[in-house]
């Protein structure tokens, strides 16, 4: 089930279940977990893309065994805010793998998530090396804060 925003995403999320943030590359998916509570995002892997089938297999894998309730997708808008063929892509990969999963599917826009995560393996002095191997799921990690951020508000917001 894919929706479209943040805050009927959060009215379909199971109490206790960690999310998994997804940034999704050409060559790669960057991949991230939440906690439990929903307040940290962690890099978690990177999976190097071959076939959508074996992708599909592998986020399957993860998401059974760290009990996901719900996916953030990055979603790549343009700097001035419209939907190239990058957002195309990755809408129609959720709309595949929402015919795999009965998880809630939302999108988090991701400008710049890439360029944050670069900077702050500059600032941790990684190398370019390390950098390369592990910038998607960082990348992942910063798109999935962005939402548990949002989505903390939207429950602060809703107990008062």
């Amino acid at each position: 089930m894919i929706v479209e925003s943040v805050e009927d995403f959060a009215q379909s999320l199971k109490q206790g279940h960690s999310l998994i943030g997804l940034d999704l590359g050409t060559k790669t998916i960057g991949v991230a977990v939440s906690d439990g509570l929903l307040s940290v995002a962690s890099p978690l892997e990177t999976i190097k893309r071959s076939k959508y089938t074996v992708d599909a297999a592998r986020l399957s894998e993860i998401i059974a065994k760290r009990e996901i309730g719900g996916i953030v997708l990055g979603l790549p808008f343009n700097m001035d805010g419209s939907e190239g063929p990058r957002c195309q892509s990755t809408r129609a990969f959720a709309r595949n793998f929402a015919r795999q999963t009965d998880l809630p599917i939302t999108y988090w826009d991701e400008r710049l998530s890439t360029v944050a995560a670069e900077r702050a393996l500059l600032e941790a002095d990684a190398s370019r090396k390390r950098r390369a191997e592990v910038i998607d799921n960082i990348a992942a990690a910063y798109i999935l804060q962005g939402a548990l951020d949002r989505l903390s508000h939207i429950k602060r917001a809703a107990s008062v």
